[in-house]
């Protein structure tokens, strides 16, 4: 039992690590149920992959999965990395939606972004008839638990760093009604708030993770910066190897 522990730790790990395998990137737009045009980076390794939907945390871009996407392709999943309209810049990639919304005078709060997401679930939907992984980072996690009990096609959420941000709106409350598999992470301050923010969800669905060391807010965790990063990227590795099953 214990060699195969190893073994699949080991391959989980070879899985991440840089090979030939071409992953197509283009940045795409389209538009939301107000008119707003929504910027985006696409990464396909695969038009029969499912996909995941990454959503960026406060004052931040689509470039915060610049370097976490392709990763993502070689576990087998294609991406779409939003800008949404309350954010900024992240890695020198400027938030494209976030400038159009200011240019037109449109409100840039947390859950105006509700509506950009809802365009990129549709978007996806046009491309792919499996479930759809929703990926949140910080108050776009929040975002995603709010949305998960009412979009069908959700199949599995993925979040960093969620909490009560979001005004007028209870998150535990609705993270009470998820009923698919979740990945949770944040930084180790957090750790607790974010436990106590997810005591709703089924633990046969909940799989969470609080690194040893510091950690960090949001998807930056699984930048090679953080120096849990390895440890994150392996728990989040089993969790969707346990979600094979899901898209099959």
């Amino acid at each position: 039992m214990l060699m195969k522990h190893i073994l699949t730790i080991a391959a989980v790990l070879i899985g991440l690590l840089p090979h030939s395998t071409a992953i197509a990137q283009q940045t795409v737009t389209f538009g939301a149920a107000d008119g707003l045009s929504i910027t985006a980076d696409l990464y396909v390794a695969d038009v029969n992959f499912p996909y995941i939907l990454l959503l960026h945390q406060a004052r931040s871009s689509r470039g915060e999965y610049r370097e976490i996407a392709p990763k993502l392709a070689k576990l087998g999943y294609n991406c779409l990395a939003i800008d949404q309209r309350s954010g900024g810049e992240c890695g020198f990639v400027p938030n494209a939606t976030a400038a159009m919304a200011a240019e037109r005078g449109l409100p840039q709060g947390y859950t105006d972004a509700q509506t950009d997401i809802e365009a990129a679930l549709a978007y996806i939907k046009q491309r792919s008839d499996k479930p759809i992984v929703l990926w949140g980072s910080s108050y776009s996690a929040s975002l995603a638990l709010m949305l998960a009990p009412r979009e069908l096609r959700v199949g599995a959420l993925v979040l960093f760093s969620p909490g009560e941000y979001l005004p007028n709106m209870q998150v535990a409350a609705s993270a009470a009604k998820v009923s698919v598999p979740v990945f949770v992470a944040s930084s180790k301050a957090e750790c607790e708030a974010v436990s106590q923010l997810c005591a709703g969800i089924s633990p046969a669905l909940l799989t969470a993770f609080c690194p040893a060391k510091a950690g960090e807010h949001g998807a930056k965790a699984l930048w090679e910066a953080s120096a849990d990063h390895g440890d994150c990227w392996l728990a989040l590795s089993v969790y969707f190897s346990k979600l094979k099953g899901l898209y099959q």
